[in-house]
């Protein structure tokens, strides 16, 4: 079953290299996160399977890699200097703070347990604010990108005519976001530092409704196809109080986290309104003139926009198990092949200088294609126990026999059982049990 405490994973995180709290040595810094050696590779594939079904598999989407880094105006026209802001109170008793929509009960503080000890609330923009260049003033004003989004507005027209795309087509991208949020919280649910996986795709306007119901469809069968059950999923729209100034209608895909549902990922109708916003600040172009019809018009947008590390925890808590192996507990990360940090191991049986040639032979041949643990230390069982932890779908065990039959052992994470290939088709079996 997956798992019910967020620290069942956070432990289990930080035990096996997932994710390190950022700075530690130092007392560590609120809200931020380093991935480790396991993170850091499952991650990657997490954005890697955002890029495959968004990207790759299709030929109506391209990729662009945008600045982090950007003037005022750009923020001005898209209505984050004005709009992008969070309602905060102080408690007058303790001096937290906190974000007055997320409060379970706006009369009784969180954190002390006060009554009525909040201030009136006040609007908190959550732009990161920066200088660009040796001297600091307001001509250098700059910003940290609180979204993905606009630098695939801004970048409209050139992505249009290099690319020789028409609507309906999309710009994807992924990369850094940051926010200064009032209350970070729920691990790396929400902070102020993560990345984001998100596509504007352009439409004519009569068509919005169904390319709408169109992403909706896609997004949610994404992340089953990977693993979540759909029980542990929901689309959720939202109320007209909760739309944000661009948008038209958003829902969002919503997952079973261990405090309740939240959002994974939002699908939002932004209408003209980023584009027409630009064009007037800017002075430039942006619509598309249909030759076939003779008319010219500002496509209206769909945007899926998925957080990439909140997935990656979603990923985790949904694959988390414990079951029993020979009368034994073990914990198993059951996370789907092309999430996993690692597809296969490769465990000789014994680290004598006997097998090592072999297992090496072994691991070179399969890393060609996978990303691979190689690991000839501990008890052949402890091994397997940490593999299973760690999510690895497959184990390769090369023993004495394999000197002479020149065969290996293949064990399956999820039901244990084991299988003897030749060293020459490991490949082949290896990519027959994975999938890919």
């Amino acid at each position: 079953m997956p798992a019910t405490e967020l620290d069942q994973i956070v432990n289990l995180a930080k035990r096996r290299g997932f994710v390190f709290p950022s700075a530690e040595i130092y007392g560590g810094f609120r809200s931020t996160y380093d991935y480790g050696p396991l993170g850091s590779l499952m991650l990657r594939n997490v954005k890697n399977e955002w890029l495959r079904a968004m990207v790759q598999q299709r030929d109506d989407v391209v990729l662009i890699d945008a600045a982090i880094l950007g003037p005022p105006a750009v923020w001005e026209a898209s209505g984050h200097l004005k709009n992008f802001s969070d309602p905060l109170v102080d408690c007058t008793n303790c001096k937290q703070r906190f974000r007055e929509d997320k409060l379970d009960d706006p009369h009784t503080c969180p954190h002390c347990g006060a009554k009525d000890s909040f201030t009136a609330a006040r609007q908190f923009n959550l732009m990161f604010k920066t200088q660009a260049g040796p001297v600091a003033d307001a001509g250098a004003d700059a910003y940290l990108r609180p979204e993905t989004a606009q630098g695939m507005f801004i970048n409209f027209a050139n992505v249009l005519q290099s690319s020789r795309k028409r609507p309906p087509f999309g710009i994807a991208q992924v990369g850094k976001s940051f926010r200064n949020e009032i209350t970070p919280q729920n691990w790396i649910f929400r902070t102020r530092e993560f990345e984001q996986m998100e596509l504007q795709f352009f439409v004519p306007p009569a068509e919005s409704a169904k390319w709408y119901q169109y992403w909706l469809d896609e997004r949610m069968r994404w992340y089953t196809d990977l693993g979540i059950p759909a029980s542990l999923l929901r689309l959720r729209e939202h109320g007209a109080d909760e739309l944000s100034h661009y948008s038209a209608g958003t829902s969002d895909v919503e997952f079973a986290f261990p405090w309740g549902f939240d959002e994974l990922e939002g699908i939002a109708q932004r209408t003209d309104f980023d584009l027409k916003a630009h064009a007037a600040a800017s002075g430039e172009k942006l619509d598309y003139f249909d030759q076939a019809s003779g008319e010219r018009y500002v496509p209206y947008v769909v945007e899926p926009a998925a957080g990439a590390t909140r997935t990656m925890a979603a990923f985790l808590l949904a694959a988390y198990d414990e079951d029993e192996v020979n009368g034994e507990p073990r914990t198993v990360l059951r996370l789907h092949p092309r999430l996993s940090p690692y597809q296969v191991a490769v465990l000789p049986l014994s680290k004598k200088d006997t097998l090592t040639p072999t297992a090496h032979e072994v691991r070179r041949r399969l890393s060609d294609r996978y990303m691979v643990d190689y690991d000839e230390t501990q008890a052949i069982g402890r091994r397997y126990r940490r593999q299973d932890e760690i999510g690895t779908p497959l184990c390769v065990t090369v023993d004495f026999d394999s000197l002479d039959d020149r065969a290996v052992t293949i064990r399956d994470r999820d039901t244990t059982e084991q299988q003897r290939v030749a060293i020459d088709e490991v490949v082949t079996a290896v990519a027959e049990r994975l999938g890919f």
